[in-house]
């Protein structure tokens, strides 16, 4: 069959696909819009650097826990169902969080927005697989739309973000999902079709139980590692999720409809494609976090002005994600995933280079490099996961590539973070000007707050002290991301070798010479 024989997508399915990006739009813009708010907001309500981790971390990482649960409850009920319902929790959760009058009140807001949250990026790559299935080259576009959807969010957050905050309180930045929410709940229903598995069992609890008890105290205990060093509940935490991981995994096979479908991993480009989505997230997540603490307490700019230094990097990261399905069609995927990397690697390398003493073209030029490589691995991972799912299970193969990302972003800010606190404490000149309150010792955010109680000598000691500090925190991660984005670029290049080009025929599980399931990526 030719492409032009192929079924097209008509209108309503296009202005449909508008529609599910507004979802998605709005969780990255919401992440990124935090990153800036997160100074004014940590002042405000007194946050310590652990409180700051968490109201930045808590979000990701429910999202991450319950994906798989609500991707595979929207198989089941409908897609459509799960996602409306989501969009109206999500809402009233970021307007809790818009009025918080505490660092406890705003952290669980945050988890409850989470829990929402995880009905929006499942049920939305779902419905896309539903609308565009038919034909390939569609299907590809249509993602490569979700995928920019989700980088022009971070790139616009910061801009919208830093107009709401030269204007009004910090907690004007949630309110920015209310409106999306609402357009979405009236048009969902008129525009969107619905789909659940008439075939899908009862939705299994003690699965659902499993799943959450066992990434919970996994996510706990990385951050708590990463975070405060060695000790004993952490790591005890980690033990049990392991254990109850491994339960999970083993109830999974017994089951005849399982909440979580295993086969996937059987799949070496799914496999390949999730450990990529991943560890980038952790990479691209946890830098961006670093760098924007970065603009704003060190090279002292409005969130506003920082916002729009960082447009650049999210057109970018927009361009190259809407370009690699169609050049995926002429060069493997591997190599356009391990080429876009290997770009952003050289990025990273850029922003080494950066002094505290200046520097800001460099970082601009550093981001804007590395937003670009990570386009094509954004877009093109997501088609090869999705390729590999029967339609019925859509929902779940969605919720297992957004948890990857999700996850990894969460423990990106977490993990980069806490290697930053780190590596500023130790750069911290000692002793610092008398008087220096604790809280200056814990990050550059609580140095800045504590300057301003200072005599004007100590307090520009103090400040150059701690610029530098945390200059040496934004190398010392910077270095780590290039290694790990260079070595994600030779799994790419090796496990994902064999994916061929993108064919013009719809994608069909055949079953290779090794027995191993033969996935073309639909893009």
């Amino acid at each position: 069959m030719t492409t032009v024989d192929m079924p097209q997508a008509g209108r309503k399915e296009w202005i449909a696909l508008a529609v599910l990006a507004l979802p998605t739009l709005l969780v990255s813009m919401d992440l990124s819009v935090l990153n800036l708010a997160l100074p004014h907001l940590s002042e405000d309500l007194h946050a310590n650097s652990v409180e700051q981790l968490w109201i930045i971390d808590s979000y990701g990482f429910v999202v991450a826990a319950f994906l798989i649960t609500m991707g595979t409850l929207g198989d089941r009920i409908g897609r459509r169902k799960v996602l409306l319902i989501g969009a109206a929790a999500f809402g009233i959760a970021s307007t809790v969080a818009a009025f918080s009058t505490s660092t406890p009140m705003l952290i669980t807001a945050r988890v409850l927005m989470g829990v929402a949250g995880a009905t929006l990026a499942p049920s939305t790559l779902a419905l896309i697989v539903n609308m565009f299935y038919r034909n390939p080259k569609q299907m590809g576009a249509a993602i490569g739309v979700w995928v920019s959807a989700f980088m022009g969010g971070l790139a616009l957050g910061p801009v919208v973000g830093g107009v709401m905050l030269q204007f009004f309180w910090w907690g004007s930045v949630f309110l920015l999902s209310v409106p999306i929410m609402v357009v979405l709940l009236i048009a969902g229903p008129l525009l969107l079709p619905e789909f659940s598995n008439p075939e899908a069992k009862r939705l299994d609890p003690l699965s659902v139980l499993l799943s959450l008890a066992g990434l919970m105290p996994i996510i706990y205990g990385i951050k708590e590692l990463a975070q405060n060093g060695w000790s004993l509940v952490p790591a005890l935490a980690i033990v049990i999720g392991v254990v109850l991981g491994a339960v999970f995994v083993v109830r999974q096979r017994t089951l005849e409809d399982p909440l979580m479908d295993l086969r996937l991993f059987g799949h070496r480009q799914v496999s390949a494609a999730l450990v990529i989505n991943i560890f980038g997230a952790v990479v691209g997540g946890g830098t961006i976090f670093v760098v924007n603490v970065w603009l704003q307490a060190v090279e002292g700019l409005s969130p506003l002005k920082a916002g729009l230094l960082m447009m650049p990097s999210g057109a970018a990261m927009v361009i190259t994600a809407m370009s690699a399905p169609a050049i995926a069609r002429k060069i493997r995927p591997a190599y356009v995933i391990a080429a876009g990397l290997t770009v952003a690697a050289i990025g990273y390398l850029v922003l080494t280079q950066v002094g505290s003493d200046g520097g800001l073209a460099l970082v601009i030029t550093g981001v804007t490099i590395t937003s670009a490589g990570s386009g094509p691995q954004a877009a093109l991972t997501t088609n090869l996961i999705l390729a590999a799912s029967p339609q019925e299970r859509s929902g779940a193969a969605a919720s297992l590539s957004e948890t990857c990302g999700q996850l990894g972003i969460a423990l990106g800010a977490g993990v980069m973070g806490a290697i930053a606190t780190a590596v500023y404490g130790a750069n911290l000149a000692d002793p610092l000007p008398a008087g220096t309150p604790q809280s200056a010792h814990e990050s550059v955010i609580g140095a800045l707050t504590a300057a301003k109680d200072l005599p004007s000598d100590s307090a520009n000691a103090l400040l150059r002290t701690a610029h530098d500090a945390f200059t040496s925190s934004l190398t010392a991660v910077c270095v780590i991301s290039t290694v790990v984005l260079l070595g994600l670029a030779a799994i790419a290049a090796i496990m994902l070798r064999h994916v061929g080009v993108t064919s013009n025929a719809p994608a069909e599980a055949e079953a290779s010479d090794a027995g191993e399931p033969s996935v073309q990526p639909a893009g």
